[in-house]
């Protein structure tokens, strides 16, 4: 069965690059509305302009999600433009350099908290309640293999990605009844340009990247935006609050 989005509205946050911008596209082609949200003005509105071009409806929104107000905008837009939103992928995040917990700066702990995980807070807060009014809806958070798995020197990371989890997690149980699917996707070493600055600042090598995982290559960003989109789509209905591993192995081993 082919999974369509038409007359559907979508939204991505981190949409300027890698996994939300794959996802973005997908959704585009597969027929919804698009809101692509991001930081990089330049980049994000690049990106809608591209997917207007080929006829898809797009709309750029920067946005810090990490701020209240921004957020509660980037809806109030989206629902201004398309009118409702039934799909959301909470994508936005970013890395740390891989330091000893008892190294870890203050300021490098609260930047990633705030990123991370209090994005994906403030993003479902808003995304909630508009299909709270709608009825229906379905919610993917980006977590990462570092939300099912611990590594040394990722302790600010881990602890953000175990967090986003949880929030998934408890949050389904709320909205399930209420008609809204929330789930969460675990990355592994996908080929984005946030692997790309860990190997350019030599914490791993590309080849060690691709020996982390039993299929013996990093993946892509668009494998990722395929499990999205199913997980929001009417194949998945009955999967509510699951934390699914794109990660070619890398966690079962």
């Amino acid at each position: 069965m082919e999974i369509t989005f038409k007359g559907k509205v979508a939204l991505v946050t981190g949409a300027a690059g890698g996994m939300g911008l794959a996802t973005a596209r997908k959704f585009a082609e597969s027929g919804a509305a698009v809101a692509l949200v991001d930081l990089n003005e330049k980049l994000v509105i690049q990106a809608a302009e591209e997917l207007k071009n080929m006829g898809y409806q797009a709309l750029a929104v920067v946005c810090d999600v990490s701020k209240e107000a921004q957020v509660k905008a980037m809806i109030e837009k989206t629902v201004a433009a398309f009118g409702r939103l039934d799909a959301a992928y909470n994508n936005a995040g970013v890395n740390s350099p891989m330091t000893d917990t008892a190294d870890l700066a203050t300021e490098e702990y609260d930047r990633i908290m705030n990123i991370d995980l209090r994005s994906v807070w403030l993003c479902m807060k808003y995304e909630l309640q508009q299909m709270r009014k709608q009825g229906t809806g379905a919610i993917v958070n980006c977590s990462s293999l570092g939300g099912l798995v611990g590594n040394a020197g990722r302790a600010a990371y881990h602890a953000a990605k175990h967090g986003i989890l949880g929030m998934t997690k408890s949050s389904a149980i709320e909205y399930a009844p209420r008609g809204i699917r929330i789930n969460a996707v675990c990355p592994g070493v996908i080929e984005t340009p946030m692997v790309q600055q860990m190997v350019s600042s030599g914490d791993l090598s590309r080849e060690a990247c691709a020996r982390l995982a039993p299929i013996g290559r990093l993946g892509t960003a668009d494998e990722v935006a395929d499990a999205v989109l199913w997980l929001c789509s009417s194949l998945s209905t009955y999967v509510i609050g699951q934390s699914i591993a794109v990660d070619g192995g890398y966690t079962i081993v």
